[in-house]
């Protein structure tokens, strides 16, 4: 069985189902308010959006004859950890580099100023 986040990545790898996460980041829509911007069925819409809610993305209720479908934001929370996770690593090495690059021009500029002095 594949994690969470294997599956949060998997599902956004697809550019249709991430305009969908955009558009639900603004407001909940039906799954016709969904497909309107798309030439496809409402079952290939539907079928997106199964993965996106098998991946935790996002939710549907039931209101009345509508169902709308909620962007489940959390799961943008582990995302965001993974992520920080791998730049904090990103900046310590960046870190480490810039301290090597700055005792390599000390040196550099200290040899020069020697070679001129004498």
């Amino acid at each position: 069985m594949t994690d969470q986040l294997s599956r949060v990545f998997a599902a956004l790898a697809d550019p249709t189902r991430r305009d969908m996460v955009t558009r639900l980041s603004v407001a909940d829509a039906t799954v016709g308010d969904l497909a309107a911007p798309y030439d496809v069925s409402l079952q290939a819409v539907s079928k997106h959006l199964k993965v996106l809610e098998e991946a935790g993305l996002v939710s549907r209720s039931r209101q009345a004859q509508r169902r709308p479908v909620h962007l489940q934001a959390e799961v943008f929370d582990l995302m965001t950890a993974w992520i920080e996770r791998y730049r904090q690593q990103a900046e310590e090495r960046f870190s480490r580099l810039d301290a090597v690059l700055a005792q390599i021009t000390t040196t550099e500029t200290d040899t020069r100023q020697e070679g001129t002095a004498s």
